[in-house]
């Protein structure tokens, strides 16, 4: 499913703010060649407020369209129980790349927790990933992320957009220091949401893993897993 066609058409439907019937054929006949699961259409709902976001000026109307999505959220749950399609709570799954698999998963992930969100990444540049992240930040999840001191400043990292909305973010910017093994990067591409589901796998957090590299994501429930990175991720926040 190709998100970027949608939006084009979506901001494109916006200019006159009417869906005309020409449109409603159109984005009917999209939904069916593209949409397979409930997870892809709780990422066209997704787009669909995002546009309507981008194009509001006023404030106050921008938190009524972020009010509306969150009630959405409520009522049709992304990834909810009610689609055969969708996510099973206690499902273990692989998701690889090329292709956006393993994008709509991390972007699902966000979308569904309620409570924390714990991410230990190598680099964050995907935009997608990145809304995702401020969505669930402005939800009221406790989001902390972890990342590397490097990476933060390379061109299109979103590491600064965090901790200006409020974020808390930590780096291993302790490459100086004489401590064995604290000259690397902090490699790890991990995240823990309600510390229920654990994300893990190659997969860069970045628009080029989705669309050139072989990479993989697999999500998983396992309590053992979920312990084992959790107690790392602690380990490394309090170290950094």
């Amino acid at each position: 499913m190709n998100s970027e066609d949608l939006i084009r058409f979506l901001t494109q439907s916006l200019a006159d703010r009417k869906l005309s019937g020409a449109e409603k054929s159109a984005l009917t006949d999209w939904l069916a060649r593209n949409v397979r699961t409930d997870q892809h259409r709780g990422l066209v709902r997704h787009c669909a407020f995002e546009v309507a976001r981008t194009a509001t000026v006023d404030p106050a109307a921008g938190e009524l369209v972020e009010w509306l999505e969150d009630v959405m959220k409520v009522i049709a749950p992304l990834g909810g129980p009610q689609g055969a399609d969708a996510p099973r709570a206690g499902a273990d799954e692989a998701f690889f790349a090329p292709g956006e698999d393993c994008l709509h998963r991390i972007v699902h992930r966000f979308g569904a927790c309620r409570r924390t969100a714990d991410v230990c990444v190598f680099t964050v540049t995907d935009d997608r990933i990145s809304r995702a992240i401020l969505d669930a930040h402005r939800r009221g999840v406790a989001v902390r992320v972890i990342t590397d001191a490097e990476k933060q400043y390379d061109a299109g990292s979103d590491v600064q957009k965090f901790r200006a909305a409020g974020i808390a973010v930590k780096t291993d910017d302790i490459h100086a220091s004489a401590e064995p093994g604290l000259n690397g990067h902090m490699h790890h591409k991990f995240a823990l949401f309600d510390r229920t589901r654990l994300l893990n796998g190659s997969y860069n957090w970045t628009r080029g893993a989705a669309d050139v590299n072989f990479e993989n994501v697999v999500d998983t429930a396992d309590a053992s897993l979920i312990a084992a990175f959790a107690a790392e991720f602690e380990r490394l926040w309090n170290r950094f």
